[in-house]
C-alpha cells in the first residue's frame, strides 16, 4: 500500500500534535472538553520561532522550517513585519482547507547588540542538520511521485518528527538568562529550537453549541481551570479573533557552573482563533490571514514575570 502526500502530511501532523499534547495539558484540556461536547477538535494554525542567522548545516530562519514544508505542498501567503521585536514572518498555507496554516517567525539576530549576536552565533553555529539522507530520499520520492510506500512513510515521518526540537547543543545557563534580558524571543529559541511554539484551535469549526464563539469557549476553558490571558484580541466580529493559555512550564537542561543542569522556562501556549467574513474581488470569503499587532502581543505570551 502506497500513502499520498496528503496523507504523510496528515500523519506528520497528527504527530506533532500528540508530542504537543503531552507537553501542553491546557491543549489536552481543551480537546477533551469539546469532544465530550461532541465537537470538533480543529487547528487553525501551528506556529515555529526561528533564528534568521547561520545555523550549521540546518537552513536559517523561516527557511529552517520552509524547506521542509515545501515538500508538502505549503505555499507562503502572507508576510509580517514586527520592527519592535525585530523579527520576521511568513505564513503558509495547503491547497487543502482541511490542513492548518503554518506560521514561521525568524529573529533578526543582526539587530541585536553585537554582544548578543556574537553569543547566539557561537551557540548555533555547528548546530547539524537532523532529517536523515534516507528521508530527503523518501522526500524527493514524494514530492516527485506523489505517494510513497506506507512503512516508508511511517518511518519517514518518525524521522522528520525529531527534526522539530532543539537542534543545537545544550545552551549556558547564564547566556540564556543574560540574552532573555535583550529578547526573551530569543531565549526561547536558545532553549526550544525548532519545537512547536503552538497549536491554534479554530473555534469556527468545534461546533458546540454551548460555546459558539471565541469569548464563550475561552469562559469554559477558565471555569474548567485552566489559566487564560486576560483579553481577547480583535473586537467582536472583527476578521480575527484570537485568545490563548498561558504558557506552560517545563524543567529545561541547560549548562550551569557544575555542569548539566534543569531550569524552569516557558515552553508552549494554546491558542484561540475565531475568524470572520471579508469581501474580496465582490466575494464573501472567510480572512485566512494574521493581524501585526494580535500577533506582536501573542508573542509575549511566553514571556513570564520571572523570565
Amino acid at each position: 500500500m502506497r500513502l499520498s502526500t496528503n496523507k504523510v502530511t496528515a500523519l506528520l501532523l497528527d504527530r506533532l500534535w500528540e508530542a504537543y499534547l503531552s507537553r501542553v495539558p491546557y491543549a489536552k484540556t481543551y480537546s477533551d472538553l469539546v469532544t465530550s461536547k461532541g465537537g470538533k477538535v480543529v487547528n487553525d494554525h501551528i506556529a515555529f520561532r526561528t533564528f534568521n542567522t547561520h545555523t550549521g548545516e540546518q537552513p536559517e530562519g523561516i527557511r529552517a522550517i520552509k524547506h521542509v514544508l515545501n515538500f508538502f505542498d505549503y505555499k507562503p501567503l502572507g508576510k509580517y513585519v514586527f520592527k519592535k521585536k525585530k523579527l520576521n514572518a511568513v505564513h503558509f498555507e495547503h491547497p487543502d482547507g482541511t490542513f492548518p496554516k503554518i506560521f514561521v517567525s525568524q529573529l533578526e539576530v543582526e539587530q541585536l547588540p553585537s554582544w548578543a549576536q556574537t553569543e547566539i552565533h557561537q551557540a548555533v553555529v555547528d548546530t547539524p542538520y537532523l532529517i536523515s539522507d534516507q528521508s530527503l530520499e523518501l522526500l524527493s520520492m514524494l514530492k516527485s511521485d506523489g505517494h510513497i510506500p506506507r512503512v516508508a512513510a511511517e518511518a519517514l515521518v518518525i524521522d522528520l518528527a525529531q527534526y522539530f526540537r532543539r537542534p543545537w547543543k545544550t545552551p549556558d545557563k547564564q547566556l540564556v538568562l543574560k540574552i532573555n534580558d535583550v529578547s526573551q524571543y530569543a531565549a526561547w529559541v536558545l532553549l526550544h529550537g525548532n519545537s512547536v511554539n503552538h497549536f491554534t484551535a479554530f473555534i469556527n469549526d468545534q461546533n458546540v453549541d454551548e460555546w459558539p464563539d471565541l469569548e464563550s469557549t475561552c469562559k469554559a476553558m477558565s471555569e474548567a481551570g485552566v489559566p487564560m490571558k486576560d483579553q481577547i484580541e480583535g473586537e467582536n466580529g472583527s476578521k480575527l479573533q484570537q485568545s490563548a493559555t498561558l504558557a506552560v512550564k517545563e524543567d529545561v537542561e541547560v549548562i550551569g557552573d557544575d555542569g548539566l543542569e534543569k531550569m524552569s522556562w516557558t515552553y508552549a501556549y494554546y491558542e484561540l482563533a475565531q475568524r470572520n467574513f471579508i469581501s474580496e474581488n465582490g466575494q464573501e470569503k472567510l480572512f485566512s490571514g494574521f493581524l501585526g499587532e494580535q500577533a506582536a502581543h501573542l508573542f509575549d505570551m511566553t514571556r513570564t514575570r520571572d523570565n
